[in-house]
């Protein structure tokens, strides 16, 4: 089996919020990360899964997790699974944030959990939120019937109370948790790499298959992900880190805020990624929309992987992987460099071809090329297909060498740039990529006159 485990959080320490849902969990994740990572709205349960982002404080670095609402009495599938998130962040945690809401004041909940959190051998600090004026803090004494010894006043909205909370949840850190000097220069980057697809493709089920765990929380309600969602892991021995996002849906089908917020977090998400997996719905096909996401990531210069998940549900006689692909290539014509792979999360079926085509086009991402194998390439594909004139003149091409990797980039050097039409370029592409083995890459061309070399050598 493929090496593929959640990787270290660096030795950094982990602080877990909880709560009872619409608290201020995210506001307080948001503020301290200093980004609007996770969903913010007075909807309850908005935070459906563990939510992880870097913060810093004082110069101290920690990892925050902010999970679902806490809810001892929950009836619904999805309560019962939010339940589980809060209680599995706990355990990932060195340190963990309880938040009351000041506004709605003690809630029969709160209780439940901070007799649940007393049986926790871990440090537990308690804030009420929403405390944004010197007379609320009036609120605060009904929560010390708790038994609590220390409750802290916070607004998140206002960042009010959020120094003396963090310079003591700062301060019980672990210390063993301190970063090795130098440890972040000798670390490679890790690719960023990203699950897209439609509501309720089955990206979630796929991600926590992949890291062995419940990490999103999976439902048969469409868009039940609502957030993007960051884990590292090491896959081959290389670094990476997994980007989950939320369902991407037809525009008509996005009917409130929230949603079309996710969405654009959905593409954010695309262009943070380096490598981006695209789940197909195996029995519907290609849509519009998986058109149009590929589309972006592509122009985006995105490594791609294309995957038809629930490949078990697909008729019969329409099983043919190869029948299949061509039908799926008739329609994404434009990406097909792109490994096809065919799954079924029910079984784990495919999931080792996925590992593999992920390893394979993040070494075609990365790769540098040496300048004698990529201007052979050139004099062959050139030599077998030349471009058409250019108002009567020849158009020549001289030596190219690459000048980026992620994607790799090429400059060639031509007699006339502007002679080379997006078709040509489209060819010079396509052949310089099966040459030179870039399974799953973009390849970027930059096209120069070799006049403009003579220029910069005369300065």
């Amino acid at each position: 089996m493929t090496e593929f485990s959640p990787g270290p959080s660096g030795r950094l320490p982990v602080l877990a919020l909880v709560g009872r849902p619409n608290v201020g969990k995210s506001a307080l994740f948001n503020r301290l990360t200093g980004k609007r990572k996770a969903i913010v709205d007075n909807t309850p349960g908005v935070t459906r899964d563990r939510n992880y982002g870097a913060a810093e404080w004082e110069e101290r670095k920690f990892i925050l997790i902010d999970t679902g609402g806490f809810d001892s009495e929950a009836e619904s599938g999805l309560e019962r699974k939010i339940q589980e998130q809060s209680r599995l962040a706990m355990e990932e945690a060195d340190v963990i944030l309880f938040v009351f809401d000041g506004k709605a004041g003690l809630n029969p909940l709160d209780r439940d959990a901070v007799l649940l959190l007393r049986r926790v051998n871990k440090p537990v600090f308690y804030a009420v939120n929403k405390i944004d004026t010197p007379p609320k803090e009036d609120r605060l004494y009904e929560f010390y019937t708790l038994g609590v010894n220390e409750i802290f006043p916070v607004s998140a909205e206002h960042g009010l109370g959020i120094t003396a909370l963090m310079d003591r949840i700062v301060a019980a850190f672990p210390s063993a948790a301190e970063k090795v000097p130098g440890e972040e220069e000798v670390r490679p980057r890790p690719l960023f790499l990203a699950v897209v697809g439609r509501p309720n493709v089955g990206k979630s089920t796929l991600v926590n298959r992949l890291l062995g765990y419940e990490r999103s929380v999976v439902d048969s309600v469409p868009g039940t992900t609502r957030d993007a969602l960051d884990t590292p892991f090491t896959l081959g021995g290389e670094p990476y880190v997994l980007v989950d996002t939320a369902g991407i849906r037809r525009k008509a089908r996005i009917v409130d805020r929230l949603e079309r917020y996710s969405v654009i977090r959905s593409l954010g998400s695309v262009e943070r990624g380096d490598l981006v997996i695209h789940l197909l719905d195996g029995p519907e096909g290609v849509t519009d929309q998986d058109a149009q996401i590929l589309a972006y990531a592509l122009q985006r210069g995105k490594g791609l992987i294309l995957a038809v998940n629930k490949w078990d549900l697909v008729p019969p006689e329409r099983r043919s992987p190869e029948s299949y692909g061509e039908r799926v290539f008739h329609k994404l014509a434009f990406v097909d460099f792109a490994p096809l792979v065919f799954l079924s999360m029910l079984t784990g079926e495919g999931v080792e071809d996925l590992l593999k085509a992920v390893q394979g086009v993040a070494l075609s991402y990365q790769r540098r090329i040496r300048t004698a194998p990529l201007n052979q390439a050139l004099r062959e594909v050139v030599q077998a297909h030349g471009p058409p004139l250019y108002q009567g003149r020849e158009v020549k091409f001289f030596y190219a060498t690459q000048t980026a990797v992620c994607p790799p980039t090429l400059m060639v050097f031509v007699s006339v740039p502007e002679g080379v039409s997006s078709g040509y370029q489209r060819y010079l592409i396509h052949q310089l990529r099966l040459a030179l083995g870039l399974t799953g890459s973009p390849i970027r061309l930059i096209l120069r006159a070799r006049r403009d070399v003579r220029r910069r050598r005369k300065k």
